[in-house]
């Protein structure tokens, strides 16, 4: 069976068209710090995020060719890069950085080491990411790449003048006005739960009101979204009532999330982990062909490209950014730890992990999406191998708990970023770009937006509180994670064991029935990670994700395969997601700065049900216009 091959792109390698303008830096600068902003906020939310390359492309084609008149499809390409290596960014940042808040490191989020690891995470991740390129991307037509891919195909659609900027602009009225309804003046509830007991065990339901939340479901489908419903309802409808202990008089409601704080969500931890070490496992050729990709940069390093499309950044360039960055790190890491010894050997494991899973998920990104890409997993490996040198060496206490978590933000950051370039060369190589255009304005994309992360996370730990527990505070699981893994090993914390077997066991299960489905030709899959995560959250955040993948079921039963082009729903959810998460910091500014918002305070669950009701109505009507 032969492989298929590559299409054409769109536009020619004969062909020079305008990419890097001042326009499109400007307008892609704007968006990537706009887009990390968004999901910044949703991350520490829900502890997910999503790809902001759609929303940004269609933004890019309604300024610069529905209202400018001008700009070619190689500038909106630009702009799309440059946001999605911003938002990328956000990932790895809210991912990491507030466990060093949680474990007393910090008494607030110190805006140069924050910066730091974002900007040297996210030059890492470009760098080990771009000599596979060929090897990966050009050459393996096999992996799909499926959002650059589906970003492509808006770029080219996009030649219509920017379709698509009113369901965005929709999006983005109708998810600040409902945020301004559950948080400024709190007509809408932000959860609406309950949990009742029967015998000693506790059952409990419930559901955040999250618009934000409903179109992250609709954003990755319904079978990721049934994925991670299926992980809540093991943690919160079996793990939960059967672990019990109850005790006569206690709150059924606050049982139940202690259990789950103390207990269940430890389960996820360890399929997490499983779905890290498999994912390894799986991509072992690709992490080879990254390096022969290395190899065969240098041997060409010198000789120009006989064609505009397969001119990467020159390879002596990229030692030389590569030499600087690690040298980067190293002081970063010495300053941070105050240990040269340490700062060393912190530096050769960051530099290492980084590279293996850059790998990792370059090569996953391509196979299922940078969405699905098990990047918590990734990172509790590295904070694992990390953590077991460490203490290897003897290091122990608050310098071994700095380092793990400076080894793990850097690399999540890398992980987090590469999967996402990934996705934007092949948008690249199939629009007709010039590689090493676009990856120079990723280098830019991630130096410029990291100056801003320290800032907002200050602002929104002011306003609401980062993994406080405090109803209202941002939950930031995948740092809480952190916080409570490095606490364990190094700390006064004590791990549930017991449960991340379980969890690891359950994993190992997951495999092994995807295995059979897969050799069955079933379009479903058990993939580790959706499930792993949708343990690890409180099952109020899987509600609405679940909704949201329904009517992407319902919506696009009927529509073409894989036409995010046209899919007006996508673009609505997108709008969602950014005024959801902009209202939520534009009210933490005021909040931190003391203005007094003008409570309603609608205590009670019905007005909280008809509004959120009311927009998964429009939204359905917008999804069917596709």
């Amino acid at each position: 069976m032969s492989l298929p091959t590559q299409p054409e792109p769109y536009v020619p390698a004969e062909k020079s068209l305008s990419e890097i303008t001042v326009r499109a830096f400007v307008l892609g600068g704007i968006l990537s710090i706009v887009m990390g902003a968004a999901n910044t906020y949703l991350g520490l939310y829900a502890g997910m995020t999503v790809s902001a390359s759609i929303p940004a492309a269609v933004i890019s084609m309604a300024i610069l060719r529905g209202i400018l008149r001008t700009g070619s499809i190689l500038e909106n390409n630009i702009v799309q890069t440059m946001a999605s290596t911003g938002e990328s960014l956000a990932a790895g940042v809210i991912f990491t950085v507030p466990a060093l808040v949680m474990v007393g490191a910090w008494q607030d989020f110190e805006f140069w080491p924050t910066t730091m690891i974002t900007m040297l995470g996210g030059l890492l991740g470009i760098l080990f990411m771009v000599p596979m390129r060929r090897a990966l991307i050009v050459e393996r037509p096999d992996l799909v790449y499926p959002e650059g891919v589906a970003c492509s195909e808006v770029l080219i659609v996009g030649e219509e003048r920017g379709q698509g900027i009113r369901a965005i602009a929709v999006g983005v009225g109708l998810g600040a006005l409902f945020k301004l309804l559950v948080s400024g003046v709190q007509v809408v509830q932000t959860v609406v739960e309950g949990a009742i007991a029967r015998g000693r065990s506790v059952f409990y339901a419930g559901s955040d009101m999250s618009v934000a939340l409903m179109a992250v479901g609709y954003i990755v489908n319904l079978q990721i979204a049934s994925l991670i419903t299926l992980g809540g309802v093991i943690g919160w409808l079996v793990a939960i009532p059967l672990l019990g202990g109850l005790e006569a008089g206690a709150s059924p409601l606050e049982h139940a999330n202690e259990l789950w704080s103390s207990q269940v969500r430890y389960i996820g931890v360890g399929a997490m982990l499983v779905g890290g070490l498999w994912s390894i496992w799986q991509v072992r050729r690709g992490i080879v062909a990254g390096l022969a990709g290395l190899r065969g940069m240098r041997d060409q390093d010198g000789a120009e490209a006989t064609l505009r499309t397969e001119r990467n950044i020159p390879f002596s360039w990229l030692l030389g950014l590569f030499l600087a960055t690690t040298f980067a790190t190293f002081l970063f890491y010495d300053i941070f730890l105050n240990d040269l010894y340490g700062a060393a050997i912190t530096t050769v494991l960051m530099v290492f992990t980084a590279f293996l899973f850059v790998a990792v998920a370059t090569y996953i990104a391509g196979l299922v999406g940078s969405s699905n890409s098990p990047v918590s997993g990734m990172t509790i490996c590295a904070l694992l191998i990390a953590s077991g040198v460490l203490l290897a060496l003897g290091i122990k206490g608050e310098e071994a708990i700095l380092a793990t978590l400076g080894i793990a933000g850097v690399v999540c950051c890398a992980t987090c970023t590469s999967g996402d370039v990934a996705q934007d060369l092949k948008t690249g190589l199939l629009v007709g770009a010039t590689p090493a255009r676009q990856q120079w304005t990723e280098i830019w994309a991630a130096i410029i937006p990291a100056f801003f992360f320290a800032p907002i996370l200050t602002l929104l730990h002011h306003a609401y509180g980062i993994g406080t527990g405090e109803p209202g505070s941002l939950r930031a699981p995948q740092a809480a994670l952190f916080a409570s893994l490095a606490e364990g090993f190094f700390g006064d914390g004590e791990l549930p064991w017991n449960m991340i077997a379980i969890g690891a066991g359950i994993g190992v299960a997951l495999i092994v029935v995807n295995h059979f489905l897969e050799a069955s030709g079933s379009s479903f899959r058990t993939h580790v990670m959706p499930v792993a995560v949708g343990i690890y959250l409180p099952l109020s955040l899987d509600i609405p994700i679940f909704i949201g993948g329904l009517l992407r079921y319902f919506t696009s039963r009927n529509a073409e395969e894989g036409s995010e082009a046209r899919d007006q729903g996508v673009l609505f959810g997108s709008g969602l997601i950014a005024g959801e998460a902009l209202m939520g910091i534009g009210l933490a500014a005021l909040i931190a700065s003391g203005v007094a918002l003008p409570f309603v305070l609608v205590d009670h669950w019905l007005p909280s049900l008809v509004v959120f009701g009311a927009i998964v109505a429009y939204f359905h009507r917008v999804a069917r216009r596709s």
